[in-house]
């Protein structure tokens, strides 16, 4: 079974692959999913970062070096719903 789907037999996610997202193949689903990542990844820090600039004070430094639990507690529950909206978006 793993050999047929590493030789590129199609998935059964599409019927036809040409202009869509869906994968063709077990390679161009790990590709999908390595760019999926990347970009999710990027657009989290990105959002954490946005929301930082936006807050008074530099909660980097809040967190790392004045050792706030409550700050960390913030950016946590920032990072998951930039997250969430990030994983909504890809969804479609």
């Amino acid at each position: 079974m793993a050999v047929l789907l590493l030789a590129g037999t199609p998935l059964m996610a599409a019927e036809n692959g040409a202009g869509t997202w869906h994968a063709q193949s077990l390679g161009q689903a790990l590709g999908y999913m390595l760019l999926f990542a990347i970009v999710g990844i990027l657009a989290a820090i990105a959002g954490y970062k946005l929301f930082d600039l936006c807050t008074p004070g530099d909660l980097h430094k809040e967190i790392l070096e004045n050792k706030n639990v409550a700050a960390a507690i913030v950016a946590g529950a920032v990072i998951l719903g930039v997250c969430i909206i990030i994983a909504a978006a890809m969804l479609g």
